[in-house]
């Protein structure tokens, strides 16, 4: 599988977050099934994740060894003082890339977290894209290449 990102993000959501935001975000944190091991949102080969891209299921339901990235997939959501901790580290396919962090775009409108929310990277790239909060709307700022 040629077309992974790396995908982090770490964020905060009120106590008043609507239902309806908590169950999408569990729906996608639901772990993948133990013998799903092509799912598009993991680890596979491109044949298998172009099929099924119809049906991607959870977006961070990944979990255990990354195939490309380095470390370990996971996906965590837990009741903090003020609400919900979030964190996330999957590998994605580049076919479902817009939609995860169209995803992650709503959550940001929810979160009480300020500037970065999480970082993507493609899984041979050293320098991620930053994904920030500004005023409840979600930024990609890409990095500039250093000068040679």
């Amino acid at each position: 599988m040629g077309d992974l990102f790396a995908v982090d993000v770490s964020l905060d959501l009120p106590r008043e977050v609507p239902a309806t935001v908590l169950t999408a975000l569990r729906h996608h944190l639901a772990p993948a099934p133990e013998d799903d091991e092509d799912a598009a949102v993991h680890a596979g080969d491109d044949e298998d994740a172009a099929g099924c891209a119809g049906d991607p299921g959870p977006f961070f339901g990944g979990r255990g060894p990354a195939y490309r990235i380095g470390g370990v997939v996971g996906g965590e959501l837990l009741p903090a003082p003020r609400g919900w901790a979030l964190t996330v580290r999957q590998e994605i396919h580049a076919e479902l890339l817009d939609e995860v962090v169209a995803f992650v775009g709503d959550l940001v409108a929810h979160t009480t977290t300020p500037g970065v929310v999480g970082q993507v990277r493609f899984y041979e790239d050293e320098i991620p894209e930053l994904l920030v909060n500004r005023a409840g709307t979600l930024l990609r700022i890409r990095p500039v290449p250093p000068a040679p």
